[in-house]
């Protein structure tokens, strides 16, 4: 199995849709600490809705426009970055990311991001790296600010979820402010 260490026990690997009863168990069990932030916790409900979810990433990995990972600790699922969007013709891409309550504070999510903008940049060539956070999720905020994202300004009431309008803040980062090999640190 191809994997990325993370440290402590921890590995960044492919989330594949074979993997759909393993994500399921894992969002019914943290559900209620992603929905505030993620659509896809409100739709991921059962075996087969994750494999929908992550069929969905595997033909945007086949067609070079996504990708989905899980972050394991100890071989436990507990938690995910992703490419939500990954545009080689612009030359841009999203990067999102999730983690269990009991994971947070081991800088997971920070490693993991700075390994995934390593690979986009350095390999792949893009030029321009976002994450999209509620101004409210202030741990998603600390990351972007350690990865060294400048917050470019806020989306108002961009979309709706859990029956509410929801703003999105805009952090990013540009290839020539990514010193190279950042993310093998």
């Amino acid at each position: 199995m191809l994997s990325t260490p993370l440290g402590d026990g921890a590995e960044l690997r492919p989330l594949e849709p074979w993997q759909a009863a393993e994500l399921a168990a894992y969002t019914d069990r943290v559900r209620d600490h992603l929905t505030p932030w993620l659509p896809w916790a409100h739709s991921v409900t059962d075996t087969e809705s994750a494999r929908a979810f992550l069929q969905r990433y595997a033909d945007k990995q086949a067609a070079d426009q996504g990708r989905v990972y899980g972050i394991w600790l100890d071989d436990e699922l507990v938690g995910g970055m992703l490419f939500r969007l990954f545009d080689t013709g612009e030359g841009s891409c999203e990067l999102g990311a999730w983690l269990a309550p009991e994971a947070q504070g081991r800088g997971l999510v920070t490693t993991a991001a700075r390994r995934m903008i390593d690979w986009a940049v350095g390999v792949r060539g893009m030029s321009r790296v976002e994450w999209l956070v509620s101004p409210e999720n202030a741990p998603s905020i600390a990351v972007a600010k350690r990865l060294g994202m400048t917050h470019e300004g806020t989306l108002r009431s961009v979309f709706a979820m859990g029956g509410r309008r929801h703003d999105l803040q805009v952090w990013a980062l540009l290839a020539e402010e990514w010193p190279a090999g950042a993310g093998r640190a």
